[in-house]
């Protein structure tokens, strides 16, 4: 991959210059689609390992999956690359069509064989999204015989654990379920790989958009595939710059060096009120802010102490200034706006009850912790409000701000204390938050259960695991509904889990910018129909 110039000296015109010949800029090309935003949480591109916001971002504009929600209609799951299926009367095996004549960007026909060989290898790798579907039962030493090519346009997929079809649709609409073009990536294979050193950095996808340049913490640039089924994209390429800076986002926008600013704060997204050129954005957002207690701390780990955490937050306040605009409060594992979510909300900000809570619990003052947290807004800005009231209430910590690449590793690995965390759903079923918070089949260390955030926090979930296994084979939807409602009501009463604030997607655009498109989840941003007048 060639390397490019660096973004802290280089302008946009001289980045792009480097694949396509372009002259002196005093705006973004009309062709091109250019997004300032921070991304350095992004560590790989492969989607049978990628587990990152940016990440996720990106693969949904290089990668089609069997099915998935369209940005015409973010709240409707269809098929991206199955033209139809059928489920069998057991509703245990589901038969999947596929769309005629879908190629990959390296012109080779999508085919059962690339369905079958991309669900396998993200079994086979097990990189950490692989769990989302291996709750179908599927296993490296059975995958190959329960995902099955029946002809070069025909899947069967057989569904060997006791969950509905329906659930199996969604899960099978996460990144981890891109299909990849298998020949491509078997000429990339290195000592059995499955590509896997290959992809981290390159693309095999059918998405509107090829993957032409990614520069960790300066750049990606996307360029657009002539033969997308649903017709190449307006913007002939998409370039998403890393800029770590709110404020830098902000005067990048303004002087229209980029037509998208994607962290902008609540007071400077104000503060473009006047600005015809520019616009304030909004979009739903599933993301969740919550802390986390690692269970095998001595302290943070007693019921009196985690129940006082849920006290020391100050919601309002936060919520009024660093978060205005940007977050509201939210106190439930599964965001606000979907289906099943519960809206109540019963911890407010009270130090005297915490301070009680605290001392019925034994703890020594000027006990000491460490917390653990992005070094980026509005996480350290959090972290920080948390520790004063841990101050208050008798103990004293350390913030530790680290980026996604280092952070999100010492997290899975139990390593942390407290921390603030995001995360958000991987697709638009509730078990997929539940998998998450409510869920942990085997907590012992060497199960390395990754994606399981009961599991990185050493929580077994007793009697939670096994209600939310009902829920995810339950066929009646409103009894789904009461299995949810109870299952997010065990976890915020008693679990690590505080679970504080919900996201607001907020942005700055470019007022000539349409189509831009962003969805609940990380992995339902489009730029496909984005266009300039």
């Amino acid at each position: 991959m060639k390397l490019l110039p660096s973004l802290k000296s280089a302008s946009l015109a001289a980045i792009l210059a480097t694949s396509v010949a372009f002259p002196a800029l005093a705006e973004t090309p009309k062709d091109t689609f250019v997004i300032a935003r921070n991304t350095a949480d992004a560590i790989t591109l492969d989607p049978a390992e990628t587990f990152e916001f940016t990440g996720g971002r990106v693969l949904a504009n290089l990668y089609e999956r069997l099915f998935l929600f369209e940005p015409d209609n973010l709240t409707e799951l269809v098929g991206g690359i199955a033209e139809s299926y059928e489920f069998s009367d057991d509703g245990k095996k589901i038969t999947v069509k596929l769309r005629p004549g879908l190629t990959f960007h390296s012109g080779n026909p999508v085919t059962a064989t690339d369905v079958a060989y991309s669900l396998g290898r993200a079994i086979k790798l097990d990189k950490t999204p692989a769990f989302i579907i291996k709750q179908i039962g599927w296993t490296p030493e059975n995958v190959d015989e329960a995902v099955v090519a029946v002809d070069d346009n025909t899947v069967e997929i057989n569904i060997l654990a006791d969950i509905s079809p329906a659930l199996v649709l969604n899960l099978l609409s996460s990144s981890v379920a891109s299909i990849v073009d298998m020949k491509e990536v078997q000429k990339h294979e290195v000592d059995g790989d499955m590509g896997y050193g290959w992809l981290k950095d390159h693309a095999a996808g059918s998405g509107p958009f090829k993957l032409k340049t990614w520069k960790a913490n300066e750049l990606f640039i996307l360029e657009a595939f002539d033969d997308y089924r649903h017709g190449k994209p307006t913007m002939n390429r998409v370039v998403i710059r890393h800029v770590a800076e709110p404020s830098a986002q902000r005067l990048l926008l303004e002087k229209g060096d980029v037509d998208a600013a994607m962290e902008l704060t609540a007071d400077q997204l104000k503060g473009l009120a006047g600005n015809a050129d520019v616009s304030a954005q909004q979009y739903p957002k599933g993301y969740l802010m919550y802390l986390a207690t690692n269970m095998e701390h001595p302290v943070l780990s007693k019921p009196k102490v985690r129940e006082a955490l849920n006290y020391i937050v100050d919601y309002d306040g936060m919520v009024g200034s660093i978060l205005d605009g940007q977050y509201k409060i939210h106190q439930n594992f599964w965001p606000s706006g979907m289906w099943a979510a519960s809206m109540e909300t019963p911890y407010s900000y009270d130090m005297d009850k915490a301070k009680a809570l605290i001392a019925e619990a034994g703890v020594e003052p000027g006990t000491k912790i460490t917390i653990d947290t992005l070094n980026k807004s509005p996480f350290k800005e959090v972290a920080q409000n948390i520790q004063a009231s841990l101050k208050e209430v008798g103990i004293d910590s350390e913030i530790i701000l680290s980026d996604g690449k280092t952070l999100w590793p010492k997290y899975r690995a139990r390593k942390h204390e407290l921390i603030v965390a995001r995360w958000g759903p991987d697709y638009s079923d509730p078990h997929s938050n539940a998998d998450a918070f409510a869920h942990n089949p085997d907590n012992r260390l060497e199960a390395k259960l990754t994606g399981k955030l009961t599991w990185r926090n050493a929580w077994d979930a007793e009697g939670l695991t096994e209600l939310t296994n009902q829920a995810a084979a339950e066929s009646d939807p409103e009894v789904r509904a009461d299995i949810y409602a109870d299952l997010q009501k065990k976890v915020r009463e008693d679990s690590p889990f505080t679970i504080m604030f919900q996201a607001i997607g907020t942005f700055g655009q470019r007022a000539n910018v349409e189509g831009f498109v962003n969805g609940v989840t990380s992995d339902q941003a489009y730029y496909r129909n984005v266009t300039k007048n």
